[in-house]
This record gives structure tokens, C-alpha cells and sequence, in this order.
């Protein structure tokens, strides 16, 4: 935003829907992603071809800061109107920049986690351990990025140069690409097993093809299902299960449906249970997945309310030095910081002493935890904010600055932090446990998906709020003045919402069935029973 407002002079309007419309492009590209890297040429190749992606987007954006025809000459009015604008040329030139790092995403954001998984052996316990922790420390090492990035090359952007604030990047991300290639060795590498699109719609053509068969509501034994071996790629093979039964009409064998080498004459008439379970994991997980659209939406709030809120308070800290308000979203990297390294370390040994949990607590429950303290933070921005409006009319200063430490804010900002290290970790790992192993990358695509969705539903109840809220002579709550307006109560009526989708999660939760099945290999974990979430059974 201050790259395109002060250096290509763009408007504020302009610039920030350049912005919008990037980040939505961005979010949808990681699906096309994962497509083609589960159905076509693999996760590593999608990597190293979305890394080049990448390092071509930030030489661009280097070459934009660093080229003065690539760029609007300097201009040193202090009205942004009378600054000439970036021509065709230098405009395309950035677009094209930003396009290479949206690609680059869209192969590493969905492929980099599944990619990272593939090197452990599931079939060992000493793997299936090293995975729940490899989820954690993968967050962990994202948020010190971030922390660095929102601190030190801010910093170096805005008050060194340009230049040399783009180039840190892009030198890293040369470095990283070296790195990645130097291991290519030692790897493991999982091939791709086709379109998985084709494997679904080929269940339900099959399904509807058979909806007129009558299926026993207890296996008498009177139907045959379609169960051949599974590949070896295949970690788990699926047990057939009693949820979504039509679906199994899709295995069912009728005549005429296997060829004398006992393979199907037709795909579109019958699949195997393997296929069919896979379908009904997909089918679970939705309800899930939009539970977690809903419960992101409080965390957009740190990038635009409580920057609003923190430009109003004192944000000294020493007689010189001024807090940026757009940094202190770093209270909560720091709290991520902090907790995650305790709770794998810590936490985790003792939960699981309590109970007989491998990680402590199941991932739908971890997932619970954070939609807890999301809302929790919600409701201490509230009172903060109403604290800060009374702080700041008593003191009657016209330009509505309150004598209040910006650090009233941190509260907030740390149940912030502990709501992504429950929420979006345990977000990461139920999509990657739960998703058929072919799928992953279209797993964290979907997550993906889910910041792309609370940010557009944080636009509607913002763009709702500001427009119904007020009347009447009656300034709205989101009004520009925010000692006018009621924040406060826009933080109350998400932290509402929150309680509603905690409601519509435990609901969607307590009957979800973990996807069961044979651990194919030497390690196997007890499966006696149907593994219902809200089940102590299973869970201990």
C-alpha cells in the first residue's frame, strides 16, 4: 500500500483495489495449484517451478524500485493529486511482478506443507509423531518470518530505501531456490495419481446410476462391494463406514460390472470402497472447513481497526523512538512464538498423560480452542476500545489522541496469537490428516480458501455496518471519527457471530468421524471403534 501510494503515486482508492483484487486473485491460485500438482506433475516440480514464479516477481518489483523508467519520477509535494501517476509501461511492469508472485504462490503455498509431510514414514509411530510436530514448528519458523518481515524490512522499506528493502527479499528467495535444489537427493518423492476430480464425479455418476438398489441397513451379506488392494502410495486404506450409504451403492458389484480380470468394465459404474471413502472424507469436511471461514474473520481486525485504534494512542516508547501502528500486529507473532515451542514441548507431554491423546487433544478440539480465544480477543477489544473513547473525549483533544499507552492493546492482541496457535495450526494439520493422501495439496488450497473468505466476509460486515449503523442525525459505528463512532460494539457483534459459529462448529464437530483405516505398513494404531470425535472412547 505505501509502496504504491508514496512511490507510484496512486491513489488511495486506486492503490487499495489494486491490492483487494491481487490478494483475492492470489487466494484462488493455489487451487489451480494443487490441481495440477496432485493430478499432474508432482508437488516437487511444482515447488521449484513456483519458486522461479517467485524470484522472477521480486526481481520485477526490484527493478520497479530500482529503474527510474520503471517508476514515476520522485515528486516531493505533499499533495498526492499533483504528483504525476505511473504511465502504461511502468503500470503493466509492476501488474506483471505481482502476477509472478500470485503464481508462485498458487504452487507453493498448497504444495510446501504435503511436500514437507512426504518425507516421513507414516507407517512408524516415530512418523506419525514426527508429523504433529513437524506442523508446529513449520508455523513457527512462518511466524519469525513474518515477525522479521513486518519489522526489519518494513523499517528498511520505508525509512532506508527501496531498493534495498526488495532486494533482501529477493536475495533470500535466490538462496532458498539453491538450498531447495541442493537436496533434491534426498528427498522422496510421491507421484502423481491423476485428477482427482475424475475419481469423485465417477462416485457419484455411479451412485445415482445404482440409486434404485436397496442397501440393508446392517451388512447381511447379500451384496458384494468392490475391494481390490490399494497402491502403495497409500497410507491408509479406508474401512467402509456407515455415513453417507448411498454413496456405497458406487462399490456395490451388479453383472456385467467386472471384466474377467476382475478390474471394472466401466469407472462410471463402479468404484471401489477406497474411492467411495474418500468421497465421504471430502463430504465431512466441508461443514468443518466453513466453521473456520467465520472464525478467521476476527483475526482480519488486527490489520485495520486496531491500527485505527493504535494511531490514536501514545505509541512512544522512550522519549524518541515511535512504535509504527502497523507493527504491532507483532505482539502476536511474539505470543506465537513464545507458546508454540512450550505447547509442543510442554503442553503437549502433559495432555497427553490426561488424556491418552498421541497430541494432547484431538485437532477438532484444538481447532475449538482458538474459535475460543478468537472470541475472547474480540471481547477485550471491545472493552479496550470503550476504555480508550472515554480516555480520550474527557481529554477534549480535537484531533481525538488519547493519553493512553498503544500497549492497552497488547491483551487483545495476545488471545489473538494463542487463537492462530489452536485455530490455523490445528486448522493445517485436521486438512492434512483428513484429506485423502493424493489431495493434500488441494487440502491447503482450501485452507487458503478460508483467509480469502473471512477477508471477504470482514469486507460485507463492515460495508453492512457502516451503512445501517447510523441514521437519524446519528453518526455509524465505524464511523472515520472513532471517538463518534461505536467500535466497540462492532467488535461485541463479531465476537457474537463468534459464539454462533462456536455453536454451529461444536455442532458440526461432535459427530464428525475421523477417517479411519488399516495403517498400511508395520505401525497400526487400534481402530475398535467408529472414532466419533465426542467419543472418549476413541479418543483415549
Amino acid at each position: 500500500m505505501v509502496y504504491l501510494t508514496r512511490v507510484f503515486h496512486l491513489e488511495q482508492v486506486n492503490a487499495a483495489n489494486v491490492i483487494n483484487i491481487w490478494f483475492g486473485f492470489t487466494n484462488l491460485t493455489p487451487l489451480v495449484g494443487a490441481f495440477i500438482s496432485d493430478a499432474y506433475v508432482g508437488r516437487f516440480k511444482t515447488i521449484a517451478f513456483a519458486s522461479f514464479a517467485t524470484l522472477l516477481g521480486l526481481v520485477t518489483l526490484t527493478l520497479t524500485a530500482s529503474l527510474p523508467q520503471l517508476h514515476p519520477a520522485t515528486c516531493n509535494s505533499k499533495d498526492p493529486v499533483s504528483c504525476s501517476g505511473p504511465n502504461k509501461l511502468q503500470f503493466g511492469i509492476l501488474l506483471l511482478g505481482l502476477v509472478f508472485l500470485s503464481i508462485g504462490t498458487g504452487g507453493i503455498r498448497p504444495c510446501s506443507i504435503p511436500f514437507g509431510v512426504d518425507q516421513f514414514d507414516q507407517r512408524t509411530e516415530e512418523g506419525v509423531k514426527g508429523v504433529a510436530s513437524f506442523f508446529n514448528w513449520y508455523y513457527l519458523t512462518f511466524t519469525v518470518v513474518l515477525l522479521i518481515t513486518q519489522t526489519v524490512v518494513v523499517y528498511i522499506q520505508d525509512q532506508v530505501s527501496w531498493i534495498i528493502g526488495f532486494s533482501i527479499p529477493t536475495g533470500l528467495m535466490a538462496c532458498a531456490l539453491v538450498m531447495f535444489f541442493a537436496g533434491m537427493r534426498l528427498y522422496i518423492y510421491v507421484k502423481p495419481e491423476g485428477s482427482i476430480f475424475s475419481s469423485i464425479a465417477q462416485v457419484i455418476v455411479a451412485a445415482r446410476k445404482k440409486r434404485k438398489m436397496k442397501l440393508a441397513a446392517e451388512d447381511d451379506g447379500t451384496v458384494t462391494y468392490y475391494d481390490p488392494p490399494v497402491k502403495d502410495s497409500v497410507l491408509h486404506k479406508l474401512l467402509r463406514s456407515n455415513q453417507f450409504r448411498f454413496l456405497d451403492k458406487a462399490a456395490v458389484i451388479k453383472e456385467g460390472d467386472l471384466t474377467p480380470e476382475g478390474v471394472p468394465a466401466n469407472k462410471w459404474r463402479l468404484c471401489s470402497i477406497q474411492e467411495v471413502e474418500e468421497v465421504k472424507c471430502l463430504i465431512r469436511i466441508v461443514p468443518v472447513w466453513s466453521a473456520g471461514i467465520i472464525s478467521l474473520t476476527a483475526m482480519s481486525q488486527q490489520g485495520t481497526f486496531t491500527v485505527s485504534q493504535a494511531l490514536k494512542m501514545d505509541r512512544h516508547m522512550g522519549p524518541k523512538f515511535e512504535i509504527p501502528a502497523g507493527s504491532l500486529s507483532v505482539i502476536s507473532l511474539l505470543t506465537i512464538g513464545v507458546f508454540l515451542p512450550l505447547y509442543d514441548r510442554v503442553l503437549v507431554s502433559f495432555l497427553r498423560r490426561i488424556t491418552g491423546h498421541k497430541s494432547g487433544i484431538t485437532l477438532l478440539q484444538r481447532i475449538g480452542t482458538g474459535i475460543v480465544f478468537a472470541i475472547l480477543s474480540m471481547i477485550v477489544a471491545g472493552l479496550v476500545e470503550r476504555v480508550r473513547r472515554t480516555r480520550s473525549i474527557n481529554a477534549g483533544d480535537p484531533t481525538g489522541m488519547t493519553p493512553m499507552s498503544v500497549f492497552w492493546l497488547s491483551p487483545q492482541l495476545i488471545l489473538m496469537g494463542l487463537c492462530e496457535a489452536f485455530n490455523i495450526i490445528g486448522q493445517i494439520e485436521f486438512f492434512n490428516s483428513q484429506f485423502p493422501e493424493h489431495m493434500r495439496s488441494i487440502a491447503n488450497a482450501l485452507f487458503s480458501l478460508s483467509f480469502a473468505g473471512s477477508s471477504y466476509l470482514s469486507s460485507v460486515l463492515v460495508t453492512v455496518v457502516h451503512k445501517f449503523s447510523g441514521g437519524h442525525e446519528r453518526p455509524d459505528w465505524l464511523n472515520k471519527n472513532l471517538n463518534a463512532g461505536k467500535l466497540d460494539y462492532f467488535y461485541y457483534l463479531i465476537a457474537v457471530l463468534g459464539v454462533v459459529n462456536l455453536v454451529y462448529f461444536w455442532y458440526c464437530a461432535r459427530g464428525y468421524r475421523y477417517k479411519v483405516g488399516s495403517q498400511m505398513g508395520d505401525f497400526k494404531e487400534e481402530k475398535s471403534c467408529s472414532d466419533v470425535e465426542m467419543s472418549s472412547k476413541c479418543n483415549k
